[in-house]
């Protein structure tokens, strides 16, 4: 028999991609946690179905590419795709928007491309943003009201379960919905004072009521993940960095703008930094890179939540430096062994 000649070094380590997409799906329990026990079932419920729809769509296509299943599905990137999907979702969201938004980020953003390793987009991301454009009103209308502003509490288990698969609830889904802190700040900004608007609340006495502990609860998972070094701390210090420098530069007065603790708490900026923006396939590979992939995303956040659209710009942000990151790889290429410098620029001159 004959043996391949491949030259050392021969490492042996824990870190498989099987064992590193667990820990990082275990790494979101802290947010989890924070959102179902300040929001209700709701978001539980949606992360437990994309995770299914995951696999399932996972499974089929790779069925259908007559490629092993169970070495498929035993790495677990279905899983994260669908778990971090289902966290982005408003917790109320309809069963078959959760359907529409896995079956695409698996099929289309994942399969269509090869498969994981090979697609260049963030497949959660396009999953989100596909959504967002389609099904604008179950998107923007969904969102659960936090706990504490409602007399009776958020709905229970079944309740809730029942109104995502069949869209029946007692008393309307409109009593226990609201819109998000940074929707309503970015809405009434124009029309009021900063103390009027937090007189809102949605705002209670912090961040934003039940927001801000989800938040920590996705920064202690990616404190985490750093500890564990499953991620590295650039991409994650770069997106925070750069979105609060352009907060307190051009948003410093809350008169006029979003509040930079509201963009850093407020929204899903914690989750995208530390969950999403440091996907390995769809980001830039060196260190320097991540930090330049990290400033791009927090930039164009804070652009988007202030002269776009939409209050929240995660996905749309992580999208568009998708598209940027092999232009970033390619002028942020690392120091080869036995070259004095990195190449650099075009035709890779030194200079």
């Amino acid at each position: 028999m004959a043996f391949l000649p491949i030259t050392s070094p021969h490492l042996h380590g824990p870190n498989r991609t099987g064992n590193v997409m667990k820990t990082v799906a275990l790494a979101t329990l802290p947010g989890l946690v924070a959102l179902t026990w300040f929001f209700g079932w709701g978001s539980l419920i949606n992360v437990v179905w994309a995770s299914i729809v995951a696999l399932a769509c996972e499974s089929l296509i790779v069925l259908l590419r007559r490629r092993p299943i169970l070495f498929y599905l035993r790495d677990y990137s279905a899983v994260v795709t669908g778990v971090l999907l289902g966290l982005a979702l408003p917790p109320y969201s309809p069963w078959w928007v959760t359907l529409v938004g896995v079956g695409s980020a698996i099929i289309i953003a994942k399969h269509l491309y090869g498969g994981m390793g090979y697609n260049p987009f963030n497949p959660a991301m396009v999953g989100y943003a596909l959504l967002l454009v389609s099904f604008p009103v179950q998107m923007t209308t969904l969102w659960a009201a936090p706990a504490a502003l409602l007399e009776s509490g958020t709905p229970g288990f079944l309740d809730t379960l029942r109104y995502i698969f069949t869209g029946e609830i007692a008393g309307g889904i409109d009593a226990y919905t609201m819109a998000t802190p940074l929707d309503v700040y970015k809405h009434e900004v124009g029309a009021a004072i900063a103390t009027e608007i937090q007189a809102n609340p949605i705002f209670g006495d912090f961040v934003a009521l039940g927001w801000e502990w989800v938040s920590l609860g996705y920064l202690a998972g990616g404190l985490f993940l750093l500890y564990r070094k499953i991620i590295t701390w650039h991409t994650p210090v770069g997106m925070l960095g750069a979105l609060a420098v352009c907060a307190l530069v051009f948003g410093w007065d809350p008169d006029t703008s979003t509040p930079l603790s509201l963009h850093l708490l407020g929204g899903a900026t914690m989750l995208g930094a530390f969950f999403i923006a440091t996907d390995p396939v769809t980001s830039a590979t060196s260190n320097r890179g991540r930090l330049v992939f990290g400033i791009g995303i927090g930039v164009l956040t804070y652009v988007i939540r202030s002269y776009g659209g939409y209050p929240d710009a995660v996905a749309f942000s992580v999208l568009l430096m998708n598209f940027a990151a092999p232009f970033i790889d390619y002028y942020t290429q690392p120091r080869t062994y036995g070259h004095k410098k990195p190449n650099r620029g075009i035709g890779g001159s030194t200079k």
